[in-house]
């Protein structure tokens, strides 16, 4: 395809513009930012929205994040992303992880995300209308798979919504393969961030195996994916609603007046599609609302008693007829701060007693793997593959009410104090020992290895290896 092809161009501005009216994405003389990272999705939508603005009626912009996870490649794709907007003429506002009081992107891909959004906020508050970020139909057919990987409702399902809040995604009519296109007809160059050509993350081998087999089956899959996640998304907002009643009345009903209590019986009562939105209502706004919660919590309401932890220091408790939620301060020693767990930036974990928890990636076969290790200790060694998919957000901390733990080996879950019961582990050591936690769900505990289903399978990928040594690599601790 020659550059500068001009049907191409009409076409997929004509698409981007009809989506755009379709969804309500913008008013007119409203200031919008793309956010940039110098991608081909990015680069498009930057180009679509400029020659889109006098038809939109609005003022484009650029945002561009640095997350300093890369070394010279971030800095790389800085500087590309600001010779470009000087090219187009365009405003460029650059955040930089760490500079001008934005936090540091630690935490893997989670923190990353994060340090985003912190920009966007900042953008948008600077007096930016609308952040448009760059997600495409092949975002949404990945989000989909990933969610359901995980476990998800209707809500997860709804995948990436065209708005939220100020955010809008003008390019969730074309694919990725279009976007690159249009790049190549508009003559548009990008930049090609190397972490995702590496299978070392969940959402990168959905891209690299998923995706092309289902386009194998079906080339429309992608679409059809996304024309899902719409319906999907149409049933949520009918079941939000009806969820938002149940509350109310819940509220109103409650034995004991006060913000954040409700009555159990209208829950009970309530069909449980409206109890489920209903639980994923009082999960969303302290975590991402994956579906192991929602069910706990409306097994909770049907028992009448028991708790749900959150997040360190939430929770929700249902007894004497009613839910409630409470803050308890978390139960954390002073030797071991709470941190998030990041294998591939940062290897080394100060705890207690002058020691360090080493977390090691290691890409060999599972036979060469057993060599180098003795056979005590693969109990601490786990798929990471597996991990990055079920648990992307780990933090590295000490118990907490409500965590449960699988054991492995045992195919049943427990709550970790009574397995800590069943192990007589000392109640001196039980608020210092070191473990790795997705929300309440442990999947490591310091002594006893990574939880059921993580170990290694005997396939080649990459190997989660953790091991405690004294601060001078001399003493093998657990």
């Amino acid at each position: 395809m020659r550059p500068d092809d001009p049907s191409l161009l009409r076409d997929t501005e004509a698409r981007v513009l009809a989506w755009c009216e379709q969804a309500g994405l913008f008013a007119h003389g409203q200031r919008v930012a793309a956010a940039v990272s110098g991608g081909a999705d990015s680069m498009a939508l930057l180009r679509i929205l400029l020659a889109l603005a006098g038809r939109l009626e609005v003022e484009v912009s650029a945002c561009h994040v640095n997350h300093k996870l890369r070394g010279a490649a971030a800095d790389a794709d800085e500087a590309f992303v600001r010779g470009e907007c000087a090219r187009l003429g365009v405003p460029l506002q650059v955040c930089r992880a760490g500079e001008d009081g934005l936090p540091l992107a630690g935490g893997g891909e989670a923190g990353a995300r994060a340090l985003r959004y912190a920009c966007f906020a900042r953008v948008h508050a600077g007096g930016i209308d609308r952040i448009a970020t760059a997600h495409t139909v092949t975002d949404q057919a990945e989000t989909l798979l990933f969610r359901l990987a995980r476990g998800t409702g209707l809500h997860g399902a709804g995948g990436i919504r065209p708005a939220r809040d100020f955010y809008v995604r003008p390019l969730l009519c074309l694919t990725r393969a279009e976007v690159e296109a249009y790049c190549r007809a508009a003559g548009q160059g990008w930049v090609t961030d190397g972490t995702n050509l590496s299978d070392a993350y969940a959402r990168n081998r959905l891209r690299h195996d998923a995706l092309p087999a289902l386009r194998q089956a079906n080339a429309g899959a992608e679409r059809n994916l996304a024309r899902f996640c719409e319906k999907a998304a149409r049933a949520g907002a009918y079941f939000d609603r009806a969820a938002a009643a149940l509350l109310e009345q819940a509220a109103a009903q409650a034995p004991r007046p006060g913000p954040g209590v409700w009555a159990l019986d209208p829950l009970r009562r309530a069909d449980p599609l409206v109890r489920e939105a209903a639980a994923h209502a009082l999960v969303a706004p302290w975590r991402d609302p994956e579906e192991r919660y929602i069910r706990l919590i409306c097994r909770m309401v049907e028992r009448g008693a028991g708790a749900v932890q959150l997040r360190p220091g939430v929770r929700l408790r249902a007894g004497q007829g009613c839910l409630w939620r409470e803050t308890p301060p978390p139960a954390r020693p002073a030797g071991l701060q709470a941190r998030p767990f990041c294998p591939e930036k940062w290897t080394e974990y100060p705890l207690e007693g002058d020691k360090i928890l080493l977390a090691r990636l290691v890409r060999e076969t599972f036979q060469e793997k057993t060599q180098v290790v003795h056979k005590k200790d693969l109990k601490n060694v786990a798929d990471y593959a597996r991990i990055t998919m079920l648990h992307p957000a780990l933090t590295l901390r000490t118990r907490l009410p409500g965590d449960t733990y699988r054991p492995a080996g045992r195919g049943i879950t427990k709550s970790l104090r009574k397995w800590m019961n069943e192990q007589a582990i000392p109640p001196s050591e039980r608020d210092r020992l070191p473990l790795l936690a997705d929300g309440s769900e442990v999947i490591w505990v310091c002594g006893a290895g990574f939880a059921d289903g993580l170990a290694p399978q005997g396939a080649d990928g990459l190997a989660l290896h953790l091991e405690i040594l004294a601060r001078k690599g001399e003493q093998r601790g657990r």
